[in-house]
């Protein structure tokens, strides 16, 4: 386990230590069972960190147990799946995130319509990756790497943690806007940030988090962050929207519930998950990680997911991307 998800774990540990406090909302609207959060990856990885951060203050205002419930599998699918076809009552979510919008089309024959079967509840974290280039790349921004970029077509290396995942289509995202070639290199796991540091690789588009500590002691250079907005943690880093007009990427998670589930259901746990988002103490814990809370109405999270998945439909057909 590298040292940032060592760091971030134990951020969650920390919010799991919380005792149980005199917030707890009782409404008929709420589960009257434990809440099981399904994560379709596995323990210890991102999704199932950040499922484990929302999950006791949640808890607190339910006054139910929460329970986080590990199943990986298919880029996320399987996890979705198993919310898709469970009783529609509030105690069964999905942890929702890129990768459903990306799976949406990159995926065929799904047994499942994520936007139709997938009711949206609560946003928790959304969090821009960073475009970053080994120091011996001689661009010193994005409009020059751009420009090296079409000097050089297909001669930049672009590591990614694997065919279809965020930080990939980010990169194919760009290659489609901003007119450029560049040689995508999956890989599994942190093995494409190593490659990077060692300059095997030119160019990544890689996580906040995983990638400050590299980028404060000159072992890669930030080039812009993908979101419209400076992230808080590198202020000084541009958007790449200031170079590629509407280029808007971030890494996010939700929750979501069986569709049919009661609105009024959907409704109360939306005010819980908000509410716990709230409050100072997981706000901070949120943005230690790199990320910012996420609060949303469901009807915000649904029309959000709903660009989300147009989006990525048009980056997974430019990039030709296909999962067996």
């Amino acid at each position: 386990m590298n040292r940032v998800r060592r760091k971030v774990l134990s951020l969650a540990i920390g919010v799991a230590a919380w005792p149980l406090g005199p917030h707890v909302v009782r409404a008929d609207t709420l589960p009257s069972r434990p809440v099981h959060i399904v994560v379709g990856f596995p323990p210890g990885g991102v999704a199932d960190i950040y499922a484990r951060l929302i999950a006791p203050p949640l808890q607190q205002r339910l006054g139910q147990s929460v329970v986080i419930d590990d199943r990986p599998g298919a880029g996320g699918n399987l996890g979705t799946e198993t919310v898709a076809k469970a009783r529609p009552d509030g105690t069964t979510l999905n942890l929702v995130g890129p990768n459903n919008a990306i799976n949406a089309s990159l995926y065929k024959n799904l047994p499942f319509d994520f936007v139709r079967d997938i009711a949206m509840v609560a946003g928790i974290v959304q969090s821009p990756l960073l475009m970053v280039v080994n120091p011996q790349v001689p661009a010193k921004s994005a409009a020059e790497l751009i420009a090296y970029a079409k000097a050089n077509p297909g001669k930049i290396n672009m590591a990614s943690v694997g065919n279809g995942t965020t930080p990939h289509l980010a990169g194919e995202l760009f290659m489609m806007m901003a007119g450029v070639t560049m040689t995508h290199v999956p890989y599994r796991g942190a093995d494409a940030l190593d490659d990077l540091v060692a300059g095997r690789m030119q160019l990544m588009f890689a996580n906040v988090g995983i990638s400050s500590g590299f980028i404060r002691d000159g072992r890669l250079r930030a080039l812009a962050v993908t979101s419209l907005h400076a992230s808080p943690v590198f202020p000084a880093v541009p958007p790449l929207a200031s170079v590629v007009s509407g280029y808007d990427v971030t890494a996010w998670f939700g929750l979501g519930a069986p569709k049919a589930t009661p609105t009024e259901t959907i409704a109360a746990l939306n005010k819980a998950v908000n509410a716990s988002l709230a409050e100072p103490a997981l706000a901070n814990r949120i943005r230690e990680t790199g990320a910012e809370p996420m609060i949303m109405s469901p009807s915000e999270l649904d029309a959000f997911v709903a660009a989300e998945t147009r989006k990525w439909a048009k980056a997974v057909k430019f990039s030709g991307a296909k999962v067996d």
